[in-house]
């Protein structure tokens, strides 16, 4: 049941391409809260994906802009703005793509052009969105910018690839940015470490369902999904989490803490 934790409050938010989206499911939720918010993805995301159904349930704009693009990213805040009326009160960032991996790309035997794409469209444009940000004073004190992240940004899982490299980046840029923001204007940046979700492009990597099947068995409480995880980019874009700032937040049932489970130990028992 909503309780409009998020009423009055403005937002961007990157990335919903479907139902399977976990930004999808951040909006829809952000709007049961009483949020407003402007939809934005790139412009062949956008003719790929559903997001003119999600704008009409959620009663939004769409804005095309490509990630990487700073004149696209300008237009994108600009008229964010003037559509919604104000600043800025919260973003999120749910953007990740490898050429690599979509074209079957060994980790070492990396295209270095593609490896490029994947830095940029993945991590780089996080700090063009808040660096652009910055130079419009778009975003209110006190808001919130939230990117995705996976733990592979810590440990090896193989078939990961690039995204790995993409992650880390992503996570740092959150935390130098999380400084230079909270000091200026008390903005808050943050990332989520979400467990492996069924998502479009996580279905793109090789191994995803055996991936999947074994987090679930090494978490605890089981793989977050999709809509708990919407539930808890709400908890970080309203004021209750107002001085959580420059973390990489754990969201994935445990399994960031756990060693091995009983369960998986019983699987090499058999």
């Amino acid at each position: 049941m909503a309780n409009n934790i998020l009423k009055g409050k403005r937002g961007i938010i990157f990335g919903a391409l479907n139902e399977k989206s976990i930004a999808w499911k951040v909006a829809e939720l952000a709007h049961a809260e009483g949020a407003e918010f402007v939809l934005t993805n790139a412009p062949i995301a956008m003719r790929m994906g559903e997001i003119n159904n999600l704008a009409e349930k959620t009663n939004s704009q769409v804005i095309a802009a490509d990630a990487t693009s700073d004149e696209d990213l300008e237009n994108l805040i600009e008229q964010s703005m003037e559509i919604l009326g104000g600043k800025i009160d919260f973003i999120l960032h749910s953007i990740g793509m490898s050429p690599n991996v979509r074209k079957g790309k060994h980790y070492t035997e990396l295209n270095y052009k593609f490896y490029s794409q994947s830095l940029d469209i993945s991590a780089t444009s996080l700090h063009k969105v808040l660096a652009i940000s910055m130079k419009k004073d778009a975003i209110s004190e006190w808001g919130s910018v939230l990117a995705l992240t996976y733990i592979g940004a810590q440990r090896i899982f193989p078939d990961y690839n690039d995204m790995a490299d993409a992650k880390s980046l992503l996570e740092s840029i959150s935390r130098s940015f999380g400084y230079h923001y909270g000091i200026k204007n008390k903005v808050r940046v943050n990332t989520i470490s979400q467990s492996p979700t069924a998502t479009t492009a996580g279905e793109g990597i090789k191994g995803f369902n055996e991936f999947i099947n074994f987090s679930d068995q090494m978490s605890p409480l089981g793989n977050a999904t999709a809509e708990a995880c919407a539930e808890y980019c709400i908890s970080m874009f309203s004021d209750y989490t107002r001085y959580v700032t420059m973390q990489n937040l754990f969201h994935d049932g445990g399994f960031s803490s756990t060693g091995v489970t009983q369960q998986v130990v019983d699987k090499f028992a058999e």
